[in-house]
This record gives C-alpha cells, structure tokens and sequence, in this order.
C-alpha cells in the first residue's frame, strides 16, 4: 500500500511539531500505522512521541557513511525509528534536519533528504500515513518540496491570531496555488488555530481567505509545561477529544479540499488587522540625514571584481565538478549534488531533482536542460538519464 501524505505547515513558533505529535499519536492510537517526518533543521519534531529522545538525523547519518565511502549501503534502520506509546500502540518517527546554523541550506537538507528516503522505498513502506512537519516562513525552495513535487495528497496550516502565522498561512497558501497551476495536485485542507485565546483574527481571515478552520486548539497551562516536558497533550481529556475528532475526521476523509481560497494581497491582509497601506512611496533619506550635513566624497573601497554567484555545493568528484559548471553556465543554480551506483550523478536545484545519470552524452542533456529553463515553467523533476529520451514533470 502507498502512505497517505499530510504536510502540516506554518510559521516557527506557531506550535507545528505540538500538532503534528498529538496528530500521529491519536491516529497510532486509533491503530493506524504511521511515520513523523520532521522536515526542519532544528530536528525536534519527535521528541514528544518518543520521550524526550532526540532523533540522529537522516543529514548527519548520511554524511557519516559518506565520509566512510559507503553512504550506498544506508538502510531504513540507520535513519527510521520506532517507539511503543502503550503496548501494540508503535509509531515510527524520522528527522531530515539540516546543517549547523550559518553553514549551509537548510532547503537543500530537506531535498537531498528526500531524495534519500524514496531511494530507501518510501513509497513502498507498509504505512498508512506519513505526517510531514513542515517550517513554513522560509521561501528556500527545499521547504515547499511537498507542493512542488506533489509529495504531499493534503496540507494544513496552523496558525495563531497573530500577524505573523497568518502572513505566513497566506504565503503557503499562495505557493499551493502557484503549484497547482503548474500541474501540483497536493490540496489544501484548512487552518488550525493553536493557543486559541478567543479572538477572532484567524476567523477574520478565514472568511477573508476561503480557508476553513479545521480544529481549534485553546490555550491551557498544563498543556504547556506536558509539552515542555516532551509529554503528549492527550492526557488531558479535553484536549484528546480535539485529537481525535481531527484525527476521525482526516481519516474518513470527512474533510473536503478546499477550492475555492484565495490567498490575499497585501492590501487585503492589512484588512484583517482594520489596517491599510499609506497611499504614494516611504520617504527618502537624504545624504544630510545619513552624513549629518558633512561632505563626503564616494571613492572605491574593494578593488573592481567579477560578481559571481556563491557555489553552495563543493566537490571533488571530476565527473561531478564538470556536471556543476556546465550546470551553471547554462543558469541553473545547484543546490545539491549527489553520485550513487544505482542512479549515477543526481542534482538538486531549489525544489526541482535533475537527474543526469552516467557523466556520457553531457552535450545534448545540457541543451535539452537549456532548452527547459528558457520556458521560463517550473518543474519538479527533470530526468535526462537517457539523452533520447527525457522526460519531466
């Protein structure tokens, strides 16, 4: 059987993985067979259902048999774990994760990541649900990877009454339709509100939008510090209840896509707040501002140097290399790069996989390469393992 894929999106902070846990958790409880996939470089979406342990990541467990030369001989035990929350309640649990803070893409983790799990059989996984907990205020194209390449059937959204999360939940919604208008067919289900304080912001915005709450989740002090603690929510018996309706509800399939959002402009979103854009441009500054009234005479403080963009992937591999500058002199920014004996040389732009294959027949692979990116469209595969015969979606 193939996974049901839910993608539970929304800004930092909003209480994503608090979600995503009580969700997974209910729907194991309810005997249902299901995977969290933590999709943030923080890589704490599974301490709650699994005790307080902090997951190995699938990035750093990856890259530690790449460094022995053996990242091919990786096996589902070495980066999917399972826990029991009661006997014969298992849950399994996974963490991309990503890179140290300031060393690297965060986006670029989560693409490769994937990468790795479908070359594990991810779709072939005896499972009834993955969950993925997504960030959702990072435009990095790594991060809409379940809309642009279809991965995930449904997302919902979890919000506040907050400026911030609704802002974020209004650009999600705004990648969703563009990915559906290039052929996407992930749906969105709705909003849940989180720490509900009984205000109507996110109500206000719902209507505005189209988007229908789905669950609202109050705000409750023993809630926080179980969650704090790394305990499931489903202990208090009021907050189990909201679980599992939600959870009944996703599994009879109970809640319809929703069609007919619109995501707002920005002038439509300051409505939400009673606020409204000024009318004409913010003032300039003046030198006299900036300098206060003395002269200064602009001179040239770096020597004069070619700008080029900053490479984001560095290998030594020659056929890899030359893959990576021919990549680039054609405009395509690589953001990943990888070499497997099953697959041979795989590249990573943004959301979109390229697959090249063996290093042969370079020339005419590029040129149908180049002839794709001048469409000016936006795909989520490009396959060009075979020169005559490629194919892309």
């Amino acid at each position: 059987m193939t996974a049901r894929m839910l993608a539970i999106y929304g800004k930092g902070g909003i209480g994503k993985s608090f979600t995503t846990s009580n969700l997974t958790a209910r729907l194991a409880f309810d005997g249902y067979r299901v995977l969290q996939l933590g999709c943030d470089p923080k890589h704490d979406s599974c301490n709650t259902i699994f005790g307080g342990h902090s997951l190995p990541t699938l990035g750093e467990v990856w890259r530690s048999f790449k460094d022995q030369g053996s990242e091919d001989k990786l096996e589902v035990g070495d980066i999917i774990y399972r826990n029991q929350l009661a006997p014969n309640v298992p849950i399994f649990g996974c963490e991309i994760g990503g890179p140290d803070v300031g060393r690297g893409c965060g986006g670029q983790g989560i693409s490769h990541g994937f990468k790795v799990l479908e070359r594990l059989g991810m779709n072939e996984w005896q499972l009834d649900y993955i969950v993925m907990d997504f960030l959702g205020d990072v435009v990095c194209g790594g991060f809409a990877t379940p809309l642009a390449r279809s991965l995930a059937e449904e997302v919902i959204i979890v919000v506040g009454h907050d400026r911030q999360s609704l802002y974020a939940a209004n650009n999600i919604a705004q990648a969703a339709r563009y990915f559906q208008s290039m052929g996407g067919s992930t749906q969105l289900l709705g909003l849940i509100v989180n720490r509900d304080d009984g205000t109507d912001t996110a109500d206000i915005f719902a209507a505005a939008s189209g988007l229908p709450i789905l669950a609202r989740v109050p705000l409750n002090h023993r809630v926080r510090v179980l969650a704090d603690a790394c305990q499931l929510a489903l202990e208090v018996e009021e907050f189990d209840a909201i679980f599992s309706d939600l959870a009944g509800r996703i599994a009879r399939r109970e809640i319809p896509p929703c069609l007919n959002y619109q995501p707002l402009s920005y002038n439509e979103f300051l409505e939400v707040f009673g606020a409204q854009e000024p009318s004409g441009r913010p003032t300039s500054a003046t030198k006299a501002d900036l300098f206060g009234g003395e002269t200064f005479a602009s001179m040239s403080l770096l020597p004069e140097f070619a700008l080029t963009p900053v490479r984001q992937v560095y290998v030594t591999d020659p056929d890899q290399r030359r893959v990576q500058e021919m990549m680039e002199a054609i405009g395509i920014h690589v953001t990943g790069l990888d070499r497997g004996q099953a697959e041979g040389i795989t590249v990573t732009s943004g959301a979109t996989e390229i697959r090249i294959g063996e290093p042969e027949d370079l020339e005419p692979k590029l040129a149908f390469l180049s002839a794709l990116t001048r469409t000016g469209q936006t795909f989520s595969l490009i396959d060009v393992r075979y020169a005559d015969a490629p194919s892309y979606r």
